[in-house]
């Protein structure tokens, strides 16, 4: 379990994990080859060469047998919306009997398709895969075990496909069949009776279990090969994961409690790293055969629950408020291979453990909040010098040292997560180089390694086997956290409020001070009546301040 569950776990009522939206790219891989298409229709059709015709006539074939199929079913065609489909397919479902088509979807989208280029004269053709925008169909299901789902199938060879399923509507079927009451919200459960149960349903989804729906529908879907040619020329869709979403649901109890979360949240994001701005840059290098973002945003502002959305290559991590009990924390990606998780749908066990274990490092470095305040000497060793096994002598940290907190910025960056926080010393150099004051410039790579030697021997810095690349650990986020908020936000103002307070500020009357100011005085004297609970020799309190225990109105 993450520490930011352990953390909230009064206020939560429950949580539970598991995949939402899979989308799966259904091939045919003996016809993604060309030849091998010529081979399919020389053997089992009698055509050769495959002509531009035959491909066609394949085509109208299929567009024909939609449309009977759909009558037979008593299933409209409907030209898709412009928004979302979702929304918009909804009202059909309603009644739905189990394996139902309730209604399809006609579309042009682009499409991978078998071309043939040649010349009728001298009927001379070759074959090959070329992308085209094409008409293709959306077939939305009432699936007998996996609820709401779609198919989308291209008309043309090589007949490609892609199946969308959402495991929220699968285990909403498992909960009906065991007689559990649930209330589900679209793609979300609001309340369960027995949430360890939901739990270890949503883990036992098996490879087979999306197999066996893929195959049944994409078999149902594509009327252009006999039962003979499919077992004998393999002629099948093989399944591969597209996109996949897997998502961490906290539901609170109350609706305040989570707002206030939602705030704290938000408020880390926008601060922490890059104080000026709400994108933060990931600490990664980024070339031209780089693709896909690597940020951090907060998204749909307007809204009453924005959206923390960090980029990683192909994909990314969002967390967001949701039927304002839910605190939804989800992984996603459109290419599985960037998490070293190989496409096939075999794969479904390795890509939910590196999904979960994001999910989790995501949750764990935002619980910055300790829970005892009980001092064993911490701070102290971390001032300390360390020595290592082979005698050598490495300084410890400072709390007001200038480019040890410039380098502190720059390690906490809120993007760096979904890239699993590794990243080199080249990558994060201009961004400790920024952070820094003009006056402590230049700040040479052999200094970055240096001060970032100071971390890795307090164990809050690994080096990775191997490689050039470092990881900043769970442990070392938090301390990196904490000495940025007492410096910046803490120790800083107050030292400027006490040495050299702003002209003017102290002759206004206390009303008129701002809330920060205000809020600083609380703070300056609640810290005097701490020194004196704790024994220490409190000092003469400025004239400019308020006397300690006056109330002060924030």
């Amino acid at each position: 379990m993450n520490a930011f569950y352990e953390h909230h776990k009064d206020s939560i009522r429950f949580g539970y994990r598991c995949f939402d939206r899979i989308l799966l790219n259904g091939l045919i891989q003996p016809f993604q080859q060309p030849e091998r298409v010529v081979g399919f229709f020389s053997s089992y059709r009698q055509f050769y060469p495959v002509s531009r015709d035959v491909l066609r006539g394949a085509a109208e074939q299929f567009h024909t047998w939609v449309k009977e199929r759909a009558d037979e079913w008593g299933t409209p065609i409907v030209e898709a919306p412009k928004g979302r489909r979702d929304e918009f397919v909804e009202p059909y479902f309603k009644g739905a009997k189990p394996d139902q088509v309730v209604v399809i979807l006609k579309a042009r989208e682009p499409a991978r398709i078998m071309t043939a280029i040649g010349d009728r004269k001298t009927n001379r053709w070759h074959l090959q895969i070329a992308e085209r925008w094409v008409v293709q169909y959306n077939f939305y299901v009432n699936d007998r075990r996996w609820g709401r789902m779609f198919v989308r199938m291209c008309p043309y060879l090589p007949f490609s496909a892609r199946v969308c399923l959402n495991q929220h509507h699968w285990l909403a079927n498992r909960l009906r069949e065991e007689g559990i009451d649930f209330e589900q919200c679209s793609n979300a459960f609001l309340r369960c009776r027995a949430p360890e149960r939901l739990q270890e349903l949503a883990d036992t989804l098996t490879t087979e279990d999306l197999s066996r729906c893929g195959r049944k529908w994409l078999a149902r879907f594509t009327p252009f090969f006999s039962e003979a040619e499919r077992r004998q020329s393999g002629c099948q869709h093989r399944l591969f994961f597209s996109q996949v979403e897997f998502c961490d649901n906290l539901i609170f109890y109350r609706r305040a409690a989570l707002d206030k979360l939602g705030e704290r949240l938000l408020d880390a994001n926008r601060t922490i790293g890059q104080p000026n701005k709400i994108t933060m840059i990931f600490g990664r290098k980024i070339t031209k055969q780089h693709h896909g973002k690597l940020q951090t945003e907060i998204e749909d502002m307007h809204l009453p629950n924005p959206v923390i959305r960090s980029h990683y290559r192909n994909g990314f991590i969002k967390q967001y408020v949701r039927d304002h009990l839910i605190l939804r924390t989800e992984a996603a990606t459109n290419n599985v291979t960037d998490y070293g998780v190989n496409k096939a749908v075999e794969n479904l066990p390795a890509l939910r453990d590196k999904l979960a274990a994001i999910n989790d490092n995501y949750l764990d470095i935002q619980q910055d909040i300790l829970e005892t305040f009980v001092d064993r000497g911490q701070l102290q060793n971390l001032a300390q010098p360390t020595h290592t096994p082979s005698g050598k002598r490495i300084p410890g940290l400072k709390l007001d040292n200038p480019r040890q907190l410039a380098l502190m910025h720059a390690l906490v960056r809120f993007a760096q997560i979904a890239a699993a926080g590794t990243f080199s010393t080249g990558e994060i150099h201009p961004h400790v180089t920024a952070a820094l004051d003009p006056a402590v410039r230049p700040y040479s790579l052999a200094s970055l390694r240096y001060d970032l030697s100071k971390l890795r021997a307090k164990g809050l810095v690994e080096k990775l086997p191997r490689s050039r690349r470092y990881r900043l650990l769970a442990k070392g986020y938090s301390v990196c956290l904490i000495f940025l908020k007492l410096f910046d936000r803490l120790c800083a103002p107050l030292t400027a409020g006490l040495l050299d307070p702003a002209p003017g500020g102290t002759v206004l009357p206390r009303q008129k001070l701002s809330l920060l100011d205000r809020l600083y005085q609380r703070l300056n004297a609640a810290l005097d009546q701490l020194t004196r609970a704790v024994g220490l020799a409190s000092s003469s309190i400025n004239e400019n301040k308020i006397p300690v225990g006056a109330p002060i109105t924030a």
